[in-house]
């Protein structure tokens, strides 16, 4: 990535809105939709991901499509201060934790865990709480998305095949 800063203009700022709603919006489209050639957006867009704005493209797939119907985030609290680089090895061995993060608040972090029901769910929380520095969690299950156009709504990556297979 570039370190420099690139000017970012209202037009980038609608290219970015076009290609985030639909990624396989062609230059062209955008272009005549914001009123500039398809190469002038092209050029945009190369810009914009050689400076490190746009970090890349993806498909958004439909969790249930995938086997996965049950959805929870996780606080987790831990013994003493638990470095964020340790707890980013721990998330990295489960495969049904789709983000992590540190947070602030009584809690050390926050994970968002995809499973394909309540036991497989109750299975990888088991999992998370064996590590020796976890004291404890504390889980929320997601009934329902009321802005199901979200990021948060469907899955940003596939699972991996063998994730269904972990117990």
């Amino acid at each position: 990535m570039n370190s420099r800063t690139a000017p970012f203009d209202e037009l980038d700022r609608k290219i970015l809105t076009a290609l985030t709603a639909n990624a396989r919006t062609s230059f062209a489209e955008i272009g005549a939709a914001i009123g500039l050639s398809a190469t002038a957006v092209k050029r945009r867009v190369d810009r914009l991901r050689e400076t490190g704005v746009i970090t890349g493209f993806t498909a958004t797939v439909r969790p249930s499509a995938l086997g996965w119907r049950t959805e929870a985030y996780v606080e987790v609290y831990c013994e003493g201060a638990a470095p964020p680089r340790r707890l980013a090895e721990v998330v990295r061995n489960h495969p049904e934790i789709t983000a992590a993060m540190t947070v602030t608040g009584g809690a050390d972090a926050l994970l968002h865990v995809r499973a394909r029901d309540v036991e497989h769910f109750e299975e990888v929380l088991e999992r998370i709480r064996t590590e020796p520095f976890i004291r404890k969690t504390i889980s929320v299950m997601v009934l329902s998305h009321l802005l199901p156009d979200s990021p948060e709504a469907a899955a940003s990556h596939a699972a991996p095949q063998d994730a269904a297979d972990v117990r």
